[in-house]
């Protein structure tokens, strides 16, 4: 703890604090800080949280460095105040100390499908100012990207199981294990009496190369690696295809699951990736290799033909792999689209809504990747709390319920 006193300690207490600026979700940091230093943890707490519900999520997995960190004003000559540790460290206290009860109910219903950062982020505001809360997921286990997408070295699983605790105990339902688009519509929830429905299912279907070799035994795709890493058997030289923070995370992981050999591939230089600047140094510390200006043509059971891709250089190559891991971004499943009337996806393949998360389908409401693309969790956040605002408004339009407890 003590470090995290001392890195509190450096915080310059700026009167325009940049830190908060530079947050996606405006997170109150300088008053954070000087609540925390004056003994009074549990208001700093509480002020993240009413902020950022996922504050103790953010705290681990935010690019701090282009964030709040990246505009501490202490960068120009000084190390920056470790704003994600110091934040974490308030917000688990927080978690624990303060006793979640479900509040009194006004008689309205929301339907939330997706229990990722923006579906969990939503549910607990909602659910928090008296709205019966009703979340579906696909799987048997909530979190969405946060457990299926991100490494559990980077974020411990057991705090969405301390979220889920501490959804129940505000009276959030969750229906586990359905996929919610064919055999259950959005005509189905609004016959059940559902005021409003949510979208926030992510992006889980990966975009494909389109090269010869894609189909087969040892070719996979990063996003569904990523969901259960030991069911694969890798080998020991993969070949990870891709330059973002999912290629990132995919090579780290095969590294800690026996790949003895990982080398990221990619058609452009160093300074092109898309991927976070401290991703990068993560994985070359971890013993990722880089082989740039290369591009794939196909792939085989033994490796990967590739094209040099640098100036005056059009040679072709091979280069050998056991497996081969294709990180290219991914899009939006369709099948809510398909199967529900007045939604469309985008020519990019993403859900359509306006920046407030309104939707061409009157009380259907949407955000987070699904939306935006793959992006930030602190960034779903900021969309979800702006989702809120519209569907309170909405709901307003609505003939009156009665209360109920």
């Amino acid at each position: 703890m003590q470090h995290i006193i001392n890195s509190a300690q450096t915080c310059l207490d700026c009167k325009k604090p940049k830190c908060q600026i530079g947050c996606p979700v405006g997170t109150p940091i300088a008053e954070m800080i000087r609540l925390f230093l004056s003994g009074d943890i549990k208001e700093a707490g509480q002020k993240v949280f009413d902020n950022n519900p996922l504050s103790i999520i953010c705290s681990l997995v935010c690019p701090h460095e282009k964030h709040c960190e990246g505009h501490c004003v202490l960068n120009k000559k000084h190390t920056p105040v470790n704003v994600g540790g110091i934040e974490n460290y308030i917000s688990t206290y927080y978690m624990n100390y303060r006793a979640f009860e479900k509040p009194e109910q006004n008689g309205r219903n929301i339907a939330i499908i997706g229990s990722g950062p923006a579906g969990i982020s939503l549910a607990m505001m909602m659910a928090l100012k008296g709205y019966n809360m009703t979340m579906y997921e696909a799987n048997d286990k909530i979190g969405g990207v946060l457990r299926y997408g991100i490494p559990d070295f980077r974020l411990d699983r057991t705090i969405l199981d301390t979220i889920e605790e501490k959804l129940k105990k505000i009276g959030v339902k969750i229906r586990k294990n359905i996929m919610i688009g064919k055999n259950i519509t959005l005509d189905d929830m609004f016959r059940d009496d559902f005021d409003a429905v949510f979208i926030g299912t992510g992006v889980w279907r990966p975009k494909k190369l389109g090269i010869k070799g894609e189909s087969l035994g040892n070719v996979h795709f990063a996003i569904d690696y990523l969901k259960t890493p030991k069911a694969y058997d890798l080998g020991e030289k993969v070949i990870v295809v891709g330059a973002g923070n999912v290629a990132m995370d995919v090579a780290r992981t095969a590294i800690r699951n026996g790949a003895h050999e990982v080398s990221i591939m990619y058609r452009k230089g160093e300074e092109d990736m898309p991927a976070e600047r401290i991703e990068i140094e993560h994985a070359k510390i971890d013993g990722v290799k880089f082989n740039l200006f290369k591009s794939p043509l196909e792939f085989s059971e033994t490796g990967i033909k590739y094209e040099n891709t640098k100036e005056d250089d059009n040679s072709i190559a091979f280069e050998e792999a056991d497996s081969i891991l294709i990180a290219i971004s991914q899009t939006a499943r369709d099948l809510i689209v398909k199967n529900n009337t007045g939604l469309s996806l985008g020519e990019n393949g993403l859900l359509e809504s306006d920046e407030n998360g309104v939707t061409a389908r009157k009380g259907v409401f949407a955000s987070g990747d699904v939306v935006t693309g793959a992006r930030t969790v602190v960034e779903a956040v900021a969309f979800s709390k702006r989702v809120a605002k519209s569907i309170e408004e909405y709901i307003d339009t609505l003939p009156p319920k009665n209360k109920v407890s």
